[in-house]
C-alpha cells in the first residue's frame, strides 16, 4: 500500500530541485576576463596623475685637456646649483670625477675649485662627496657631473596608444565619444615640469602675517569716513597727452 506524500513536502522537494539545478547551471558557466578598457577613467587627471617623487638634478661641466679651472659661465652655474641645493636638496651633492683620462689632471684642478665655490656658497663638507669613474668611451671628452636628489613632480609616460583613434572593433571609446587614452598627458607632464614647489599640489602654503601698520591706517580712514584707497600722485605723469584734442 503506497503512502501519500503531503502537499507541503512536495513543494519543498520541488524547491530543492530547482535550487540544485540553478547551482549546476551557474557552476558550468565559463569564466571570462573583465574588459580592461572599462577600468580606464575618462578624466585625464585620473588617467595621467601627477606623482610626487624624488628625482635628480644634475650639472655637467666640460673640462679640456690643457686647461683646468672653471670659466666665468661655469662658475655661475656652480653657484646657482649650490643655491638651489640649499633650498630644495634632499641629499648630498655627488661629484663624478673622471680618472685615467687625458684630462684627468685638469679635471682634478677643476674639482678643487668647485669644492671651494660650494663651500663659499654655504654647502657643508658633509654635503659634498666625490666619486671617481672610468669613462666607457675613451674617445668622448670626460666631464665632471654634479648631481643631487630633490623632490619633483612628474607625469606620464606619454605617447601610449592602446587603441586606434579611428573607428575600429578594438576602439570602443570611439563609438561612445570618449577621449583617447593619451589625451591630456602632455598637459599634465608640462604642468608637473613647471611647478617650482611640488608640495603646492598637496597642500597650500601658510599665509604671511598681516601688515599691522597698513591695516591700522586703513581702519582709521574707515572710521573717519574717508576713502581707504591709496593715492599715487606719480600716476598722473603717465597720462596720455591732450595735444590734438
Amino acid at each position: 500500500m503506497m503512502t501519500r506524500i503531503p502537499a507541503h513536502r512536495i513543494g519543498a522537494l520541488r524547491l530543492a530541485g530547482a535550487l540544485l539545478g540553478l547551482s549546476v547551471a551557474l557552476g558550468a558557466c565559463t569564466h571570462t576576463d573583465p574588459d580592461v578598457t572599462a577600468s580606464i577613467p575618462d578624466d585625464y587627471h585620473l588617467r595621467h596623475p601627477i606623482a610626487i617623487e624624488e628625482g635628480n638634478q644634475s650639472l655637467v661641466i666640460f673640462v679640456g685637456h690643457a686647461r683646468g679651472g672653471l670659466s666665468a659661465s661655469q662658475r655661475a652655474d656652480v653657484m646657482n646649483l649650490a643655491q638651489t641645493w640649499l633650498r630644495e636638496g634632499t641629499g648630498a651633492i655627488n661629484a663624478d670625477l673622471p680618472v685615467d683620462t687625458p684630462n684627468a689632471r685638469p679635471a682634478a684642478e677643476t674639482m678643487r675649485e668647485i669644492q671651494a665655490l660650494l663651500g663659499a656658497a654655504g654647502v657643508p663638507p658633509r654635503g659634498f662627496a666625490v666619486r671617481r669613474y672610468h669613462p666607457q668611451d675613451p674617445r668622448q671628452l670626460a666631464t665632471i657631473r654634479l648631481t643631487y636628489s630633490k623632490i619633483s613632480a612628474t607625469a606620464g609616460p606619454c605617447g601610449v596608444w592602446p587603441d586606434d583613434l579611428g573607428p575600429s572593433i578594438k576602439n570602443k571609446g570611439y563609438y561612445e565619444n570618449k577621449p583617447y587614452y593619451n589625451f591630456g598627458c602632455a598637459s599634465q607632464r608640462n604642468l608637473a615640469a613647471m611647478i617650482d614647489n611640488p608640495s603646492d599640489l598637496v597642500q597650500p602654503r601658510p599665509e604671511t602675517p598681516a601688515y599691522t601698520a597698513r591695516r591700522s591706517k586703513a581702519f582709521e580712514k574707515y572710521r573717519a569716513g574717508t576713502t581707504t584707497t591709496t593715492t599715487y600722485p606719480e600716476a598722473d605723469k603717465a597720462k596720455l597727452s591732450d595735444v590734438g584734442k
